[in-house]
C-alpha cells in the first residue's frame, strides 16, 4: 500500500507547544515514520508546510530535507510591515499540492496521510475519498477539530510527547539576562545580526540552541525585541536579519535603567 504524507507543520507545533512541548524536527519524523510502518503503508513521500523565517523552524528546514521530507516555505507576512497578506497560505499550498498529485499520479498513492488537527482540511478529505483512496488524519488527542475525528484512529502518535520527564524551558528566566547581552552587544556593533545574537546568547546563557530560539521568540511575542532587515554591501545578498531592544519597552528601561 503505497502512502503520502501531508504535514501541516504549523499546526502541530503550535498544538504541542500549548501543552508544554516544543516538539522536535528530529521527533516528528521518527513519529511521521512510526505512525506509517503501523499502518503498513509504504511511504512514497512527505511533504512538509511551515514559515521557516519564525524564529521557531530556524535551521528546521534543512534537517527535514536531509531526511528526504519535501518542504514548502510558505511566507505568511511581510517581515519589514509586519502585515499579515496570505492567510491560510500553508493550507492552501497542501490542498494544491494533495490535488495535484492525486490527478497527475492517481497509481503513486492509495493512502493520505494528513497531519493536521485543522478542520479547514475537511473538504480535502471527502475529495481524496471521493477519488476512491484512503485517508487517515493524524492529530493531537483532543486538539483535532470534529470533523476529522471520524478519519482518525486510536493511535495517538503524540501522546508520550507531552509527559515526557524532561523540564519544560521558561524562556522568562533567562529574559533579564537575555535583554543584557543583547544591550551590550547593540552598544558595541554597528547591526546585532540576528545568527551571531543566538550564538552569542547560547554561550552566555549556557543554553541549547533550541532553548534559545525559544527566548527570541518570546522576546518578540512580548515586543521586547523587534525585528528588522538590515542593508549591508559587504554580505552576498546584501541583506540580514537585525534584532533591536524596544527601548520603548517599560522593562527595558527597568532593566537597563539609563
Amino acid at each position: 500500500m503505497k502512502g503520502i504524507a501531508f504535514i501541516d507543520y504549523e499546526n502541530i507545533y503550535s498544538i504541542m507547544a500549548d501543552m508544554g512541548h516544543r516538539i522536535q524536527p528530529e521527533e516528528l519524523v521518527e513519529l511521521v515514520k512510526t505512525y506509517t510502518e503501523y499502518i503498513g503503508a509504504d511511504l512514497q513521500a512527505a511533504y512538509l508546510y511551515a514559515n521557516f523565517d519564525k524564529e521557531e523552524f530556524w535551521k528546521t528546514q534543512s534537517y527535514f530535507q536531509k531526511k528526504g521530507i519535501f518542504t514548502r516555505h510558505i511566507y505568511s507576512k511581510n517581515t519589514l510591515a509586519n502585515t499579515e497578506i496570505r492567510p491560510n497560505a500553508a493550507d492552501l499550498e497542501l490542498i494544491l499540492d494533495a490535488q495535484e498529485i492525486l490527478l497527475t499520479r492517481p497509481s503513486a498513492v492509495d493512502i493520505v496521510f494528513l497531519f493536521t488537527c485543522d478542520g479547514d482540511f475537511f473538504p480535502l478529505v471527502k475529495r481524496i475519498l471521493a477519488w476512491g483512496k484512503e485517508v487517515k488524519v493524524v492529530g493531537v488527542k483532543n486538539r483535532i477539530h470534529h470533523d476529522l475525528l471520524p478519519y482518525c484512529d486510536d493511535f495517538d502518535v503524540f501522546s508520550y510527547l507531552s509527559t515526557k520527564d524532561s523540564p519544560v524551558y521558561n524562556p522568562s528566566n533567562d529574559l533579564i539576562k537575555g535583554i543584557e547581552v543583547i544591550a551590550r552587544m547593540q552598544l558595541r556593533l554597528p547591526y546585532v545580526a540576528s545568527t551571531r545574537a543566538r550564538v552569542t546568547l547560547s554561550k552566555e546563557l549556557e543554553r541549547s540552541p533550541a532553548e534559545i530560539k525559544e527566548l527570541i521568540r518570546y522576546m518578540l511575542s512580548q515586543n521586547i525585541l523587534i525585528e528588522q532587515e538590515q542593508d549591508d554591501s559587504n554580505l552576498l545578498i546584501k541583506r540580514t536579519k537585525i534584532y533591536l531592544l524596544n527601548l520603548n519597552h517599560p522593562m527595558i528601561q527597568d532593566v537597563l535603567e539609563d
